[in-house]
């Protein structure tokens, strides 16, 4: 790794890759890569893209899901904000666009090959990655995940307690959207949250 930390960070937030060199239509927008990256933290918080609010601010989860996260987490925004305490990592840096339904749109698929393994391997520190959604689980968990993401973040225990470091814990996604969700599989709060927010008072402090 020659390239230094700061040069490609420099180097991800300036990517027009999908726009410049698409894998299929291109982006309709003006990019604007969001990424938080720690030589000091011991967590990742590897989501899926950035939404219109996050596209607008430049700042990720500056939106309700952050708010739930933050919440998941038992953290305030100071802490969260910290990169001592978080890096932060999307499948898709940039805000996709939405669908005819007004969803965002999966992450790009250009991103993800171009950056990920090299922003990892500048990050070895990391201890904890928290995979939120099936985008992020489909690439930290490979073949090892469920068809669903129900049963990947049931079956958490299992990816959570492997030798393999650095641990890796899988989540749903925190939108207000997936709120029937949490209502519905009610061992996520009794079970998982625990765990989790024992986890960030281990490696951030308590909020």
């Amino acid at each position: 790794m020659n390239e230094t930390f700061e040069e490609l960070l420099h180097r991800i937030r300036a990517c027009r890759i999908c726009v410049e060199e698409p894998i299929a239509a291109p982006l309709p927008h003006e990019p604007r890569p969001v990424v938080v990256g720690s030589h000091r933290a011991r967590v990742l918080i590897a989501g899926q893209a950035p939404g219109t609010r996050v596209h607008a601010s430049g700042i990720p989860f500056d939106d309700r899901s952050g708010d739930r996260l933050r919440d998941w987490l038992q953290v305030d925004r100071e802490a969260f904000y910290d990169p001592d305490h978080f890096a932060i990592a999307p499948m898709g840096f940039c805000f996709p666009g939405l669908d005819a339904k007004g969803g965002d749109l999966p992450p790009r698929r250009e991103c993800a090959p171009a950056w990920r393994h090299t922003l990892l391997e500048h990050m070895p520190q990391i201890e904890l990655v928290l995979v939120i959604g099936q985008y992020a689980q489909a690439w930290h968990l490979g073949t090892d995940r469920h068809a669903r993401l129900t049963d990947t973040v049931h079956d958490w225990r299992r990816f959570f307690e492997r030798d393999a470091r650095p641990r890796v814990l899988p989540l749903p996604h925190p939108s207000w959207r997936n709120t029937g969700w949490l209502k519905k599989n009610l061992w996520f709060e009794a079970d998982l949250l625990p765990v989790l927010r024992e986890q960030i008072r281990r490696y951030v402090g308590p909020k």
